[in-house]
Order: C-alpha cells, then sequence, then structure tokens
C-alpha cells in the first residue's frame, strides 16, 4: 500500500511506530557495538520505553524544550537525532552528537530542543521549570517537558521544581517513566503511595496523571491535552507513564532480581507490538509494516558503517564548546 492512500491519522501512527523501530534498533546497535568493545564506559538502554519518547514528541511543538535522564537516546532520536550521529557519539568519534564529549549518558542537540541528558537523578528537572519561565517571560508560546523516572520523585529536586513550578504556573509538563525499578531497587518498596510521581500531584495542586506508557496513541493524545493547558497558562502537570525496561539498568546489570514471570508479562506488553496492533486494525497491509521496519534496519545499518568509519576528534577540540560562543578563553 502506497503510504499517501493512507488517512492522516493511520500514517502518523506508520510513522510513529517506524520512528520507534528506528530507536529500538539502534539501541540494539548500541548494545552489540558494545559487546565488540567499540562502545567505551556504559550504556543505559532504553528498550521498551520508546513510545514514551515518540508520542510526547509527536504531541510537541517542534520548538519545545526536551530534558532528559541518562537513559535518553530514545528522546535524543525522538528530538531530531539521527542513528549515525547517536552511535558515533558512543564510539567517540569526531562526528558524534556532541563531538565526542558527552557519550551515552549526556547526548544533547540544542537545535532541535533536545537540551540534554543529565546523569544526575533528578538534576533537569529545575532547569525545565528554568525554561520554562524563560518561554513565559518571552512569551513564545513554548513549553518544557522533563522525563524522569521513578526513583528521581524520592529525590529533593522532584519536589523543588514541582513546587516553584506550581506557585509561578509554569508551562511545564513533568513525565515520569516508571519502570518499576529505580536502579535495581523496586520503587514499590520505598514509596509510601502507589503511584511514585501521579500520587504526589495533590500536594502541589497540580493535576496528577496516568498513562499506559507502552501504547504510543495514549501517550500522544494525553501529552498533546496537557501541553495545551500548560500552553493556555494554566500551569504545570504530572503524568506518570507505565513501561518497562528490556535489558537491566546498565550494561553491567544482567537484571537478575527480576521476577521471571514479571518480565514475561511486560515482554508481551511491548510498545512495537501494540503499535503494529493497532496498525492492523486500522487495516494497515502487514507488508506496508514490514517496509517500516526495513528502511529502519537499512537506516541502522548505513549509521553503524558510517560511525564505524568516521574519524577520532582531534585532541585540541576538547577545549571548544566550552562557552556559548564555542571558545575556551577563560574570563571574569
Amino acid at each position: 500500500m502506497d503510504t499517501a492512500d493512507l488517512s492522516t491519522e493511520t500514517a502518523e501512527l506508520l510513522a510513529m511506530y517506524e520512528q520507534m523501530v528506528l530507536i529500538r534498533r539502534t539501541e540494539k546497535a548500541a548494545h552489540d557495538l558494545f559487546l565488540q568493545g567499540l562502545v567505551k564506559g556504559t550504556t543505559h538502554l532504553a528498550a521498551g520505553h520508546e513510545a514514551i519518547a515518540v508520542g510526547a514528541s509527536a504531541a510537541l511543538r517542534a520548538d519545545d524544550y526536551v530534558f532528559a535522564t541518562y537513559r535518553g537516546h530514545h528522546h535524543a532520536m525522538a528530538r531530531g537525532a539521527g542513528p549515525e550521529e547517536c552511535l558515533a557519539e558512543l564510539m567517540s568519534r569526531a562526528t558524534g552528537l556532541c563531538g565526542a564529549k558527552g557519550g551515552s549518558m549526556h547526548l544533547t542537540k540544542a537545535a532541535t530542543g533536545m537540551l540534554g541528558s543529565y546523569a544526575i537523578v533528578g538534576a533537569h528537572l529545575p532547569m525545565a521549570a528554568g525554561a520554562a519561565w524563560s518561554a513565559r517571560l518571552r512569551g513564545t508560546g513554548q513549553i518544557a517537558v522533563a522525563f524522569f523516572g521513578d526513583g528521581a520523585t524520592n529525590i529533593g529536586a522532584f519536589h523543588e521544581a514541582l513546587n516553584l513550578a506550581a506557585v509561578w504556573k509554569l508551562p511545564v509538563l513533568f513525565v515520569c517513566e516508571n519502570n518499576l525499578y529505580m536502579e535495581y531497587t523496586p520503587i514499590a518498596d520505598v514509596t509510601a503511595v502507589a503511584r511514585p510521581a501521579a500520587d504526589r500531584a495533590p500536594a502541589y495542586g497540580i493535576p496528577g496523571e496516568s498513562v499506559d506508557g507502552n501504547d504510543v496513541v495514549a501517550v500522544r493524545e494525553t501529552v498533546a491535552r496537557l501541553a495545551e493547558r500548560a500552553r493556555a497558562g494554566d500551569g504545570p502537570a504530572l503524568l506518570e507513564a507505565a513501561t518497562y525496561r528490556h535489558f537491566g539498568h546498565s550494561r553491567s546489570d544482567p537484571a537478575a532480581y527480576r521476577p521471571a514471570e514479571e518480565v514475561e508479562r511486560w515482554l508481551k506488553h511491548d510498545p512495537l507490538d501494540i503499535a503494529r496492533g493497532r496498525l492492523t486494525e486500522l487495516g494497515v497491509p502487514a507488508e506496508t509494516v514490514t517496509a517500516a521496519d526495513e528502511r529502519a534496519q537499512e537506516a541502522v545499518r548505513q549509521a553503524v558503517d558510517a560511525a564505524k568509519n568516521a574519524p577520532a576528534p582531534e585532541p585540541g577540540a576538547a577545549l571548544t564548546d566550552v562557552w556559548a560562543d564555542g571558545g575556551a578563553a577563560w574570563r571574569t
């Protein structure tokens, strides 16, 4: 089927599906390259979380701001980073997204509103509030969105950011990717409320909602509604998206602490499978979906080849990008 023959709704879902597949395959490539010794340091894969990033981004404006955690490959790609520049960054190549200065945990593309991935848990939530405050002062109609894990809900910066955002009615959304584990500890074991994010919202007088974080359509619709509310001047909202990571916390974690039946249950609720099921219900032929899979596979294959053949950064480049003008001179 020619995609031109699809309805707008179906074409958008197919595009979101293909983007999720592209992210999944890029992360699979990162996993394989790590095992080959070509990715240094560690990586925190977001396989299983794709629908949150893709669905949310589809609901945002191109000039909105996004802040993510060290598990942020999916958000960087959803906001316009390509597989080649992401893999090159993980492989410490000069063509990497940050010129080999950020690595897996700090993917950033300011030109598309992806204002960084942050390794300090919860540290970016106040930053998102600041970006929202800036947007309101400038009258641009932009909003900021901070994505964070369930573990961040027990961090002081989470409560400080929510409180100030509520007091000032900032155009910011706080989106918790609740994958049940704060690194290795079940969030339910150390949190007094059932929903670690959404159940805290009433304390700050803001909406607190939950969504199936593996359903890209549900995420898009919910974020679109909350984003419209924020742009209208009604202040922040807190969204808790239920999801599950397919791998351990990081490359050094086999995730043996997770019950086998829990893993099996969540793997059957894969965001790609859910999107494929929706496409089937909308009458999209299997070969059209397969073609999307193949396009993503080929794009990642080319990205891997390009990243492998890319040059290493020049040593002198280490002193660039220190200041906003790209220079390195110390100023007082």
